[in-house]
């Protein structure tokens, strides 16, 4: 039995720290969890800061195929397309100039990594990242040649700097032309000037035709406020057990943390 039209919920899920643990387990209760909201007729969906090349692994782990998927903070949205290798194509995709944004912080943050994405997925990156936090799609090339492409995304970690004293940093940048986030422990993610998750959400949300009030984003990052403000306006937005004060502040909800199925608990429920 599946649900009305007009009943469908639109459910966003964010994937590190929400729907998959740090060991990079998803759990058989998440699993089943969504598989339930998928084959009721809700629309579940991922709404995450990877790229796309690290996000379409998740959906066939996942097993759904929804008609939309956001990547990379927001600035790419895919759309179902039977005729693509993955399955989907970009839908919608925001980019911007980011020389201004890399010499302004570099002169602050000197030795800080960098990388770009562009609007293929590609990173082109100057400095260290651990390992995988790129993916395959990645290139190591001079600082001055990330600064020659148009970029979906920024980058910026410093692993020599504690996660309050690179907020403050980045505070005092005034990066007031584009949208940024700190992640994890100081890393920057920088989005196109106004583009973020609930943006994207915002899009998709009217292209599906679901009205606000069911709407429900679960997330437990920085990069997760504004979509958790987005979907608390008229939906439910809702923290993981493990966020940070102030992204439970956004959030109209909570749940327990990943390490015990968050995720699970809230689908669960409904």
């Amino acid at each position: 039995m599946t649900v009305a039209p007009d009943e469908r919920l639109l459910i966003a899920l964010d994937i590190d720290g929400t729907v998959m643990l740090e060991s990079g387990e998803i759990t058989p209760a998440v699993i089943e969890q969504v598989h339930r909201m998928r084959d009721l007729g809700h629309e579940i969906m991922l709404s995450t800061g990877r790229s796309v090349s690290m996000t379409t692994p998740v959906l066939e782990r996942l097993d759904i195929s929804p008609q939309f998927v956001v990547c990379s903070n927001g600035a790419i949205t895919l759309a179902r397309d039977p005729d693509a290798p993955t399955g989907y194509s970009r839908h919608h995709v925001e980019t911007f100039d980011p020389s201004r944004v890399l010499t302004t912080v570099r002169a602050s943050l000197e030795n800080a990594s960098y990388a770009v994405e562009d609007d293929d997925g590609l990173y082109r990156y100057a400095g260290r990242f651990p390992d995988s936090t790129l993916g395959a799609s990645s290139v190591q090339v001079e600082f001055d040649e990330l600064l020659r492409h148009q970029a979906t995304r920024v980058v910026v970690i410093s692993p020599e700097h504690d996660v309050e004293e690179f907020l403050s940093i980045v505070d005092n940048m005034g990066l007031h032309r584009v949208s940024y986030t700190v992640g994890w422990t100081a890393w920057l993610d920088i989005a196109p000037d106004g583009v973020n998750k609930a943006t994207a959400m915002e899009r998709v949300r009217t292209e599906l035709a679901i009205d606000r009030s069911r709407v429900i984003a679960i997330g437990d990052g920085r990069n997760d406020i504004d979509m958790l403000a987005w979907a608390s306006e008229h939906g439910r937005g809702i923290a993981m057990g493990q966020a940070p004060d102030d992204v439970r502040a956004v959030a109209n909800g909570s749940t327990s943390t990943d390490l015990d199925d968050g995720v699970a608990l809230v689908l669960s429920s409904l």
